[in-house]
């Protein structure tokens, strides 16, 4: 019996169900990176903008979304120049066990502590929108931030997170995408609706402001997806740099243009008045933010899991050399979550954590390890533009790190977890119908300082 050959259709079709599994794969990337940007660190950005001053925490926004951009790149061909397929090895083999622990440790922390406040904040943000349900008790246990977020965890997250394929996370990704896109139309609505009723602060137009240091350790807190990028990339169809940087570009452009957007109308609706968590400057008799909230958790939840992929990747290339059997993968996924699960039923409020965490882990996550390890294999000369860009990268880094870790610890974020702003009780008035004046408002709560209205 003579050899068997594919007819033209058959060939045809064969060809074009590859291209269409390759192109799946592709989108699901995209999504899974724009994903893992659009987490907790972008409600907070507003506030960044208030830190770092409106034009130049606009400004400040743009460089980190292109040096997110440059260095995701560039830790993919430090990957391909040294020929390992994971960040832990990258850095072993260029500086060493030392370079390589360093590593692992940062890896690991930076989204462990991002699981325990994507924990805080659902169990924050669900129990506010469960409270909005009539008849319900506000001090029903069952609507309580402990209950809500060991239900979600084992409901929701420790399934999700059992999975072995970050590529089987794309659809999710993709509907944690949609609800972002759905939540910043409702930040929009009220920058137009709220906002010319919330009277402005006298520094709101400022340039520049001293801060500005902390500013980019939140935005970095935000931007960061490094920990996860090699396994992004090796769920490609045929992985290479140009593939790679494509993907990157389109993922980078995507999330900025939304941060961009929650910066600019978060900040403009509170000016002076903005928290580090956007939702708590909204009312909590506002239906519509309601409903923001809600579909805001819901992507915090779908968000976790590409966390927990990252953590127990780091203790498996640690301890299993990368290789996890399916009762350890189960075993070890289990206890991460506990664990985080158990520290955010202790914590109600991780300001100076999260800050922390974005100045002492992403600054060398993003800025300087990438810089380091390209410009030590790199045979590039040295007027090669990557090469000057990682070397202003790991200076600005650097300062960065050193003046973002004094600033946070001098001068920590605030904490006003749960409380009602004073915009909220003039006239008991519901938000989709506000009228109150700034001169109302200084009439209602003589506290307040005038001088700090226009």
């Amino acid at each position: 019996m003579g050899p068997q050959l594919l007819s033209c259709s058959d060939d045809r079709e064969t060809l074009l169900s590859e291209q269409k599994g390759k192109t799946c794969r592709q989108f699901a990337a995209v999504f899974n990176v724009v994903n893992s940007i659009i987490g907790s660190g972008t409600i907070g950005l507003p506030y960044s903008v208030k830190q770092a001053g409106f034009p130049l925490g606009i400004l400040l926004l743009f460089w980190v979304s292109y040096v997110t951009d440059f260095s995701l790149v560039l830790l993919i061909k430090g990957g391909t120049l040294s020929g390992t397929d994971t960040y832990q090895s990258l850095v072993n083999k260029t500086f060493g066990f030392p370079g390589y622990l360093f590593l692992s440790v940062l890896q690991f922390l930076y989204p462990f502590i991002a699981m325990i406040s994507y924990n805080i904040i659902t169990g924050d943000i669900l129990s506010k929108v469960f409270q909005r349900i009539p008849e319900v008790d506000p001090e029903n246990l069952f609507i309580g931030r402990h209950f809500i977020i060991v239900l979600t965890t084992v409901i929701f997250t420790l399934p999700l997170s059992l999975y072995r394929d970050i590529a089987k996370l794309g659809k999710i990704s993709l509907i944690s995408t949609l609800l972002t896109t759905i939540i910043l139309g409702i930040v929009m609505t009220r920058a137009v609706s709220l906002g010319p009723y919330i009277p402005k602060t006298e520094d709101a137009w400022v340039f520049a402001k001293p801060n500005a240091i902390q500013a980019v350790g939140v935005m970095s807190f935000a931007f960061i997806c490094h920990h996860n990028c090699f396994l992004v990339y090796g769920s490609l169809e045929d992985p290479s740099v140009a593939k790679w940087s494509r993907i990157i570009h389109v993922s980078t452009a995507i999330s900025l243009f939304i941060c961009i957007l929650f910066a600019t109308c978060g900040y403009l609706t509170f000016t002076g008045f903005t928290q580090g968590d956007l939702f708590e400057n909204y009312c909590r008799n506002d239906d519509l933010v309601t409903f923001g909230r809600f579909c805001y958790g819901v992507t915090i939840i779908l968000t976790y899991p590409i966390e927990c992929f990252v953590t127990r990747e780091v203790i498996a290339n640690v301890f299993f050399n990368g290789n996890l059997s399916l009762v350890f993968h189960t075993i070890i996924t289990v206890v991460i979550i506990t664990v985080a699960t158990v520290v955010s039923l202790l914590i109600d409020c991780l300001g100076i954590v999260l800050e922390l965490n974005g100045v002492l882990c992403a600054t060398p996550l993003i800025f300087i390890i990438p810089s380091a390890c390209y410009l030590k294999l790199s045979e590039e000369p040295r007027t090669h533009l990557d090469k000057i860009m990682s070397c202003v990268m790991l200076s600005f880094g650097a300062v960065v790190l050193c003046a973002g870790f004094v600033m946070a610890v001098t001068h920590p974020q605030d904490c006003t977890h749960g409380q009602e702003m004073f915009y909220c009780f003039p006239n008991n008035l519901s938000l989709t119908n506000i009228s109150v004046s700034p001169l109302q408002l200084t009439t209602q709560f003589p506290n307040l300082n005038s001088s700090n209205f226009q």
